[in-house]
């Protein structure tokens, strides 16, 4: 069950707590003197104080910081906390949120925390509220796109929301079927040699390797899986693939790996997409690689490589990609099963940035 740490304040305490005291004096009436005419200027007009900010904090008790610091649960009476337990228990939490009407929706949590939040959220809000993330996973992506520092507070991700310090990012969203909602919601999708690097990175975790550290580890060692496997070597095989990107024919593809993200900056400078821009993007590299040494440099740094390298991978900015596998595919860490998916971005989300 969620866990809903404040309540919410009552309507007067939440006006007392906008507005303050108000003092007032009789102002001196101001005379003008146009030509000969005296004209005489009263007070100026008094507006209604604004409403304050309702912040609802979804937070991951077991994310990587928290669990090794701990987490700070304020007692503010304009911000809700719940740590929900289950998926259920979080769709259940943001319910309560949109219900109470809450102007900032904030994350204490990885991308994982991030991916479930903003599935969930699909299916309870018809319009996203603005959102903060809190960096505190094993995996913090989208904080490093956004320029979000390690020791971001929430206050410090309500000081930007009051400022009006946001950033637009639309997440990956994934559909199945006819669903009248996304099944999910993320920001880095990966299938075929995408699937076994992240099983490495997990690997990396549990040696205490995080972030950056995490992700070059385990590209080291799918590029040694790769380059040194035999022709049966699955990493070489690559993952069958029916691709359709926008109107383009359907065609089934032998990848070798295949990204989508929405994303702009990655992850210890990296730029498999080229570069930084908006909306969907994707890269797909062919089974077997052919050149993947030299590939590693340009598709690693943005740049196209040699017409030989350049002819083993693509760059592309679809609006929609349809797909059909029957692997798995990862979407920020986390295994979904295969099948007749598509892909696309979702509406742009405000984010608070620093």
């Amino acid at each position: 069950m969620a866990t809903v740490i404040n309540r919410r304040p009552s309507a007067g305490e939440a006006w007392v707590s906008a507005a303050g005291r108000a003092m007032f004096r009789r102002p001196d009436t101001a005379l003008d003197v146009v030509g000969e005419a005296r004209i005489a200027r009263g007070p100026a007009a008094i507006g209604p104080a604004p409403a304050p900010l309702l912040v609802g904090v979804i937070a991951n008790i077991r994310s990587h910081r928290n669990m090794k610091h701990g987490m700070r649960l304020d007692h503010w009476p304009d911000v809700l906390y719940t740590a929900p337990e289950t998926f259920e228990a979080l769709e259940e939490a943001l319910r309560d949120y949109a219900a109470r009407g809450i102007g900032l929706l904030v994350v204490n949590g990885g991308d994982g925390t991030l991916r479930d939040v903003m599935t969930a959220a699909a299916r309870v809000f018809d319009v996203m509220p603005p959102m903060a993330i809190i960096p505190s996973g094993k995996t913090n992506a989208l904080a490093l796109d956004l320029g979000i520092p390690e020791g971001w507070t929430v206050r410090d991700a309500i000081a930007a929301a009051q400022a009006g310090r946001f950033v637009e990012r639309a997440p990956v969203q994934v559909w199945r079927g006819d669903a009248a909602r996304p099944d999910a919601c993320g920001f880095l999708l990966g299938m075929g040699g995408f699937v076994r690097a992240t099983e490495l990175a997990q690997s990396t975790h549990r040696a205490g390797a995080f972030n950056g550290v995490a992700v070059a580890l385990s590209l080291g060692w799918s590029i040694a899986q790769t380059l040194f496997g035999g022709a049966g070597n699955a990493w070489r095989r690559g993952t069958a693939v029916r691709v359709q990107a926008d109107d383009e024919a359907p065609a089934t593809r032998q990848l070798y790996l295949l990204l989508a993200s929405t994303l702009e900056r990655m992850p210890v400078g990296l730029k498999p997409f080229g570069p930084a821009r908006a909306g969907l993007k994707m890269l797909t590299v062919n089974a077997p690689p052919r050149h993947l040494f030299r590939m590693l440099k340009p598709i690693l740094s943005g740049t196209t490589g040699s017409p030989a390298v350049a002819a083993g991978f693509a760059r592309t900015d679809p609006r929609t990609v349809r797909v059909q596998l029957d692997e798995a595919f990862i979407l920020d860490g986390e295994h979904y099963a295969g099948g007749d998916l598509t892909i696309r971005a979702g509406a742009p989300i405000r984010f608070a940035a620093a």
